[in-house]
């Protein structure tokens, strides 16, 4: 039996009914009953609004979805139907994101490992590809990749499990900034099109701080590019792990303000700098 303020954990359209959990209207004896247990059930209704609820917060922004979180073609269809794009870095992954009709227009291809075939098949679609190794521009361009971002490690200390921190400095993902310089002037002289950066500074971050302070490190390095290469990112990815409620006793996140809040350091940083505010990818 559940009490009623569990259902604060719960999707919207979650509720008790005679002692028995609720979900959208469908019982969770019923559900048990017919796929047998143990069972995870997604509300769409509620995936819906989290896809909406970002696209109001940053309605010009390519948003997508990280597919490690679950990979499941009809999730990721339903999400592709909000406008929705993927974020992908295995073959299996980017498999599911096409099966699920979200066009390589949408789709980023991630990896600190990526092989020729991975890259081969991003290529193929068209897809944005993450760097994130010094060998990976020439690698890249020898696959037939033509449009890239370059990850940076900002070198922030999240405030988050140690687990989940990827942009503190000695983070295996994406490269420090000297590194990540010479990958942008790798990847211009072998004729990419770098469209721009791309920074995450970890999950399950509950306030704006870390992401404030990889923004406006972003924000110093592209000034750099634009003196030294005479190159400006058209293209923030600003990375996600914002933030969920697990238990009763944590508040509730409100990541669309956290999201609005990101965006607009990014236009605010950017034009401090004389720099021309670049499209965001969440």
């Amino acid at each position: 039996c559940f009490t009623a303020p569990m259902l604060a954990l719960f999707p919207g359209g979650a509720r008790i009914v005679e002692g028995v959990l609720e979900l959208d209207g469908v019982a969770a004896t019923e559900l048990a009953e017919r796929f047998g247990t143990p069972l995870v059930v997604y509300s769409e209704a509620a995936l819906r609004e989290r896809a909406r609820m970002f696209q109001r917060a940053v309605p010009d922004a390519l948003v997508v979805y990280g597919t490690k979180a679950f990979p499941n073609v009809a999730l990721m269809r339903l999400l592709g139907e909000e406008g929705i794009g993927a974020d992908v870095s295995t073959l299996g992954e980017l498999a599911f994101a096409r099966r699920a009709g979200i066009p390589g227009e949408r789709l980023l291809v991630h990896g600190n490992n990526k092989s020729d075939e991975e890259l081969r098949a991003a290529a193929e679609i068209g897809a944005l590809v993450v760097l994130d190794a010094p060998d990976e521009p020439l690698r890249a361009a020898e696959a037939g990749v033509r449009r890239v971002l370059v990850r940076v490690t900002p070198g922030v200390e999240a405030e988050t499990h140690e687990a989940i921190r990827t942009g503190h400095r000695g983070s295996k993902f994406g490269l420090d900034e000297d590194d990540a310089f010479e990958a942008v002037r790798t990847a211009l002289a072998a004729g990419l099109d770098v469209e721009g950066l791309h920074v995450h500074v970890g999950s399950q971050l509950a306030d704006e701080r870390a992401h404030l302070l990889a923004v406006a490190l972003l924000a110093q390095f592209a000034d750099r590019c634009r003196s030294e290469l005479e190159w400006t990112p058209r293209v923030i990815d600003v990375g996600g792990g914002f933030g969920i409620r697990h238990v009763q006793a944590e508040l509730e996140p409100p990541v669309e303000e956290l999201v609005r809040t990101v965006a607009a350091a990014v236009s605010r940083d950017w034009v401090m700098r004389g720099l021309q505010p670049p499209r965001l990818i969440v």
